[in-house]
């Protein structure tokens, strides 16, 4: 089975439409909710077809959206944990939002509070009252979608524990990891309950079940496999034992790890960047394996669709078979052209569903 999932930046909608995506967005459900559907009508207004929508990068799908779901928050996970912490929630009308850095750097990992506690945090209990506020709106069907989660299929999305470690920490996590291992563990197994008890508690609040959890170690690629083995590898099959099957994103290039990758318990699909080798993940996980793969910037970027359409087509031929989805971003510099002429490439392919969404 062959798939396509695209999905509009921030940046993006800002330039086409001139929305704000201020502090309001993120603390306002009824905000969110009418500039999440000015959002999608434009998508599917501008994009006929295409199975192009609004969300997180490669996290929301279409399938499971409806014009009835609020998102309850939308803060990427890592940046959660930060505001749990005492980082400062920085948005930018523009694009993404961020947090202040390092709200970890130099702290004792004993003096972490304990996961649970974390539940009675102010920042909790308020995304708790705007969950039972929309679920109990009069005379409307409103769906909460809770904080680390992004539709309605039940799967849970986090930043993998030495991503989260690496924005919480700072880069000095790096040569940590090397001059004070057993602290980095104890950091990164807080990162991992933390992710799990906050996950199940706004599944429960929500009124979600957890199906699958996306794990986003988007810093994987700047290390060796000795280092993802030794601290990745651990805390993930963790998170994988607690919620459920994991699907490992890492964003580089990821040829290197995928041994390492494939000693992760219950994984359970991959999502790589457009430099990894397809052909040697079939060759260690199997045809069943659910791949995701996103083209890389540069060809998004190009005047002309002949660098998209060489690598779709690698690509393609390295998957011998398998199930393979292609995704993408779209951000302001990318010419839409190149990923129309991906979409008619992957919709030309006998075994095609658009918007499958893995």
């Amino acid at each position: 089975m062959i798939t396509l999932s695209g999905t509009l930046s921030k940046a993006w909608l800002h330039q086409a439409l001139g929305v704000a995506f201020d502090q309001a967005y993120y603390f306002d459900p009824v905000k969110r909710h009418d500039l999440d559907g000015q959002c999608n009508e434009y998508a599917a207004r501008e994009f006929p077809g295409m199975g192009l929508f609004y969300s997180e990068s490669n996290l929301g799908r279409l399938r499971f959206w409806g014009r009835n779901q609020v998102l309850i928050g939308g803060i990427q996970p890592n940046m959660f944990l930060g505001l749990l912490l005492g980082a400062d929630f920085l948005p930018a009308d523009d694009r993404d939002a961020d947090i202040t850095s390092n709200c970890l750097a130099g702290r004792d990992p004993a003096d972490l509070p304990s996961p649970e506690s974390l539940l009675d945090h102010d920042l909790v209990k308020l995304f708790d009252g705007q969950i039972a506020q929309v679920r109990n709106t009069q005379g409307q069907t409103l769906r909460p979608i809770p904080p680390f989660f992004w539709d309605t299929s039940g799967r849970a999305a986090i930043h993998g524990v030495l991503t989260s470690a690496l924005k919480l920490c700072g880069e000095t996590v790096f040569v940590d990891m090397m001059t004070e291992p057993q602290r980095c563990v104890r950091i990164m197994e807080w990162v991992a309950d933390v992710c799990i008890v906050l996950c199940q508690h706004f599944a429960k609040q929500g009124d979600m079940f957890i199906t699958d959890v996306h794990v986003g170690e988007c810093s994987c690629c700047m290390v060796g496999p000795e280092l993802v083995e030794q601290f990745v590898v651990p805390t993930t099959s963790r998170i994988a034992q607690s919620l459920g099957p994991v699907r490992l994103h890492s964003c580089g290039p990821s040829t290197h790890l995928l041994e390492t990758f494939a000693k992760i318990e219950n994984l359970g699909a991959l999502d790589l960047g457009g430099e990894t080798s397809v052909a040697r993940a079939r060759t260690i996980f199997g045809q069943e394996m659910p791949i995701s793969i996103a083209p890389l910037p540069c060809d998004m970027s190009a005047g002309s669709a002949v660098p998209i359409l060489d690598w779709a087509r690698r690509t393609l031929a390295e998957n011998d078979g398998g199930h393979l989805e292609y995704v993408y971003h779209l951000e302001p510099t990318y010419n839409v052209t190149t990923i129309r002429a991906l979409t008619d490439f992957v919709r030309s392919q006998p075994d095609f569903e658009i918007s499958a969404g893995r």
